[in-house]
């Protein structure tokens, strides 16, 4: 019996690691970001402009729950493309988020690539 259980624990713990492998993530709390080795090189600046202009309003663990779950933590609303969208014009219209069109436009396109690979 002890044989099954332990069984049973260790094929779930290795169906539950598979299917949460999708972005990989470093940290944890108020420290979780997304790990740089899972990003393509076409979106490190980007990633690099996300890490430092981002920040200065809210942690990476927001931006990570919200890709992760599909749902703005705060707000519990929906969090896909047209929300990303919606963000990017909502942080540009912000005048401490000294971010200009391209900038956000970057991580907009970044933030759409994690939406992707969330969803496969």
């Amino acid at each position: 019996m002890k044989r099954y259980v332990t069984l049973a624990v260790l094929l779930t713990i290795f169906v539950y690691s598979i299917a949460e492998a999708r972005i990989k993530v470093a940290g944890r709390g108020a420290k979780m970001n997304f790990s740089s080795e899972g990003i393509p090189e076409m979106y490190k600046p980007s990633f690099n402009l996300m890490l430092v202009k981002c920040v200065k309003c809210h942690t990476m663990e927001r931006t990570v729950i919200a890709i992760q779950t599909g749902r703005a933590p705060i707000t519990g609303q929906p969090f896909n493309k047209q929300a990303v969208k919606a963000y990017g014009i909502k942080m540009l219209r912000k005048p401490n988020s000294d971010m200009n069109k391209k900038e956000i436009r970057d991580v907009v396109v970044l933030l759409n690539y994690f939406l992707d690979e969330n969803a496969k």
